[in-house]
């Protein structure tokens, strides 16, 4: 494992050109370029706070709003991570015949690319705190939550690679995928507080959750300012470990074959 994680840092220029070639070609002759990452979660979070927020009563919409936009944020890294995942290999086909890289360079180009959006989001977040809100410790929030975007990190690039080797080996991983994180989305308190979670369901779905987990230690800590729970950060360093071996496992048990399948 240590032995891959340095051939991957060895080729980092390489990853780091694939990572601003996406980003180009993803924004190549839009008008708004980047911009887009900006308006996509605002117009979500407008659309959210209108429609569910009149739904659930929400008293107030300036601590709903921004509650909202960091759980977003967070699900659409995590999301996004393992749906384009699935593709990682077969974009990366032409690299991959041509030249013995490491494998786990195709999934980390997703998720050093869907991370780009989700600071952009996090960004967002500090902004609308401290205009709605006007809060004026949330960039040290925002540093306080450095080790669990870290973990994130991780995390996502795990389900990527494992995701990845699925995509591979079984084309229709990707449509499962779709199916399954729009039912996860909405047993994710996202557009709810987790305490409805546990008085209607019990807090082992929240348990269960990992997505859920990442909420607690990032989108709300940022977004209210809620103290994060004691073992949290034990509970997801566990996960994360345990996924990242697992994905590690899965790369040497798969990789010398996964040619034979693109």
């Amino acid at each position: 494992m240590i032995q891959h994680l340095k051939q991957v840092w060895q080729f980092r220029y390489f990853w780091g050109s694939l990572v601003q070639l996406d980003f180009r070609n993803r924004y190549r002759r839009s008008l708004l370029g980047i911009g887009w990452s900006m308006l996509n979660p605002l117009a979500m979070t407008v659309v959210f706070c209108i429609a569910f927020g009149t739904i659930m009563g929400v008293a107030d919409w300036r601590d709903f709003a921004p509650f909202l936009l960091a759980g977003l944020a967070v699900w659409n890294f995590i999301k996004e991570s393992l749906l384009y995942g699935c593709d990682a290999f077969v974009r990366g086909e032409s690299y991959i015949r041509q030249a013995p890289l490491p494998f786990s360079i195709y999934p980390l180009r997703i998720v050093l690319g869907t991370f780009i959006h989700f600071m952009i989001s996090l960004v967002l977040v500090v902004v609308t705190v401290m205009v709605l809100k006007g809060s004026t410790d949330v960039l040290y929030r925002l540093v306080a939550v450095i080790p669990a975007v870290l973990l994130l990190v991780v995390f996502c690039w795990s389900i990527a690679t494992i995701s990845a080797f699925a995509g591979a080996y079984f084309h229709d991983t990707k449509h499962l995928v779709e199916i399954g994180t729009q039912l996860l989305f909405f047993l994710t308190p996202i557009m709810y507080k987790p305490t409805l979670v546990v008085e209607k369901i019990g807090p082992w779905m929240l348990d269960l959750n990992p997505a859920a987990q990442f909420l607690m230690v990032i989108s709300h800590p940022l977004a209210d300012g809620s103290p994060v729970p004691p073992d949290a950060y034990f509970v997801l360093t566990t996960l994360t470990t345990a996924l990242f071996g697992l994905a590690c496992c899965t790369m040497a048990w798969l990789q010398k074959r996964l040619i034979f399948q693109l």
